[in-house]
């Protein structure tokens, strides 16, 4: 065991390196909001160029849409379980370029969709979404292993929350990317939009661009990912190699050899118990449970965010506006919503985690975004049905705010700092699968649930519905919090060795840990 490099870790300060690796380690976080929040206008094009003058095309745009974002996130739970296995198995650095250009890749493939009849492209598009999903859930326990195994036990929340918040960089500028790209199309286009022809051809290729141009980040990064040496911890508590983890450190950090070379290395050991064990779950049972349940709930709550899009948005096809402008209209609500609620979320969990705890804030997170579904809820019927003005737009950006300042962003961390580097990346990766379950009911249960409507409302999502939805998510919320107080431990301000389960450490474990100090 390489307890001088373990120690050197734990107490190194925040250094170049460190947000080098934030980052690179960012790109595919950058690469995941980037594709989910550019989705929405998209489909809007899709929809406009597909089904608009078509017998029930509402529905059938309904039905696409939705799969398209089923589709994304089952390749986003099955990637998190595949590498977050391979983390373990093969390495954390051989399987991170592999997630990258699968990324970038399938996000090209999403905008070529092979050809331009609508069933090809919308087979050809489910395709690349699913392996686009492969890669993006590949990226989720490879970036934040990576990002908790280099950094230091004092600003490791920070760091790992400084990651996942380049999600807040790739929703503003996919909202970007997609007014850019409307404003210039809609500029040059030589066929006048009219109230009969309210979308030009060209609207075929607009989308395509919006989603190919999501890859050129991450590809940029793919040099620097593939320049990363394997984290110390995987190779010295894994692999068994002190020598070959000390000389990677030395090449990050500002510590020389000397600071690293061991007195008295351990030799290698066979693992002390096997993953999915008894022991196992007797000794980490609680911690995967904690975190695949929260992670579930929030992830309920945070991909049913169609419940106000319903409201904000409405429906591209009921529109005869300009093609390109009801897609600009959308992108720019959302990069106003991203600028005013969702990025400082990320960003105060950033200065906070490390100074209040991840309990408190995942806890307070949940809590406040019950209220504010109660605060909607309750009132829906006698009120908000009738009004999209500023307050209901402040309610819906204030759960993307706690959200982020909160079980979205906590849920992320935890996870990596929990359980022993041999089971680290693939506990993570399991968590994040159990959210993606839960984001496929909010984002595709929840949606189908909304569009029962009552003949007298037309359109308009059923009160009585809208109410109860608001009320069961104000319920999950609720519980998240309550598994949140009983079950998930503190991981602040402790080295990731501490954080197994002190008690039931076997004789060598201790050893390692009281050397490391």
């Amino acid at each position: 065991m390489a307890l001088k490099v373990l120690s050197a870790l734990d107490t190194a300060k925040t250094q170049y390196y460190h947000i080098k690796a934030i980052i690179i380690a960012g790109m595919g976080l950058f690469t995941d909001a980037y594709d989910l929040f550019c989705i929405l206008p998209i489909m809007g094009l899709i929809g406009r160029v597909y089904f608009e003058n078509e017998p029930d095309g509402s529905k059938k745009y309904k039905i696409v849409t939705s799969t398209m974002l089923a589709i994304a996130l089952l390749g986003t739970a099955i990637g998190q379980l595949l590498f977050g296995s391979l983390g373990d198995r093969v390495g954390r650095r051989r399987m991170y370029g592999i997630a990258l250009m699968i990324m970038v890749l399938s996000s090209i493939g999403c905008g070529f969709s092979i050809c331009t009849t609508r069933n090809c492209v919308l087979v050809s598009l489910g395709l690349f979404r699913f392996m686009l999903g492969l890669g993006i859930g590949g990226d989720y326990p490879l970036s934040a292993t990576i990002m908790s195994e280099f950094a230091n036990k004092t600003t490791r929340g920070a760091l790992i929350a400084a990651v996942f918040s380049m999600q807040g960089l790739g929703i503003l500028t996919a909202s970007m990317v997609t007014m850019m790209v409307c404003k210039i199309f809609d500029a040059t286009s030589d066929v006048r939009v009219s109230a009969t022809d309210p979308t030009p051809q060209k609207a075929d290729i607009a989308w395509r661009l919006i989603l190919m141009l999501g890859a050129i980040p991450a590809a940029l990064t793919f040099y620097w990912r593939m320049l990363m040496p394997e984290t110390a911890r995987y190779t010295a508590l894994v692999e068994h190699n002190v020598a070959q983890a000390a000389k990677d450190m030395e090449k990050v950090l500002e510590v020389s050899m000397s600071q690293l070379a061991e007195d008295n290395p351990l030799p290698p050991n066979e693992l002390p118990y096997p993953l999915f064990s008894k022991q196992f779950f007797r000794r980490h049972g609680r911690d995967l449970f904690a975190s695949s349940c929260t992670w579930f709930l929030v992830d309920i709550v945070f991909y049913s965010m169609n419940v106000f899009n319903l409201q904000i948005y409405g429906n591209p096809l009921d529109t005869k506006k300009n093609a390109y402008k009801e897609a600009l209209d959308v992108a720019s609500v959302q990069a106003i919503f991203a600028v005013c609620f969702t990025i400082p979320g990320y960003w105060f969990t950033v200065y906070f985690i490390d100074r209040v705890g991840r309990v408190k804030i995942q806890t307070m997170g949940f809590l406040f975004m019950a209220a504010v579904y109660l605060s909607i809820g309750i009132p829906y019927i006698p009120y908000w049905q009738n009004h999209k003005d500023l307050g209901y737009k402040v309610l819906y950006g204030l759960i993307f705010f706690f959200s982020n300042f909160g079980p979205n962003t906590t849920t992320f961390i935890v996870p990596a700092e929990l359980f022993p580097a041999r089971f680290r990346s693939t506990c993570h990766g399991i968590s994040g699968a159990a959210g993606k379950v839960g984001a496929i009911i909010g984002s595709v249960g929840i949606y189908w649930a909304l569009q029962v409507h009552r003949k007298d409302h037309g359109a308009k999502p059923n009160p009585i519905i809208m109410t109860a939805v608001m009320v069961i998510l104000a319920g999950v919320c609720v519980m998240g919090a309550v598994v949140t107080y009983l079950f998930t431990r503190e991981t602040m301000g402790r080295s990731l060795e501490e954080n197994e389960n002190e008690d039931e450490l076997s004789q060598r474990d201790v050893f390692v840990v009281q050397m490391s100090y």
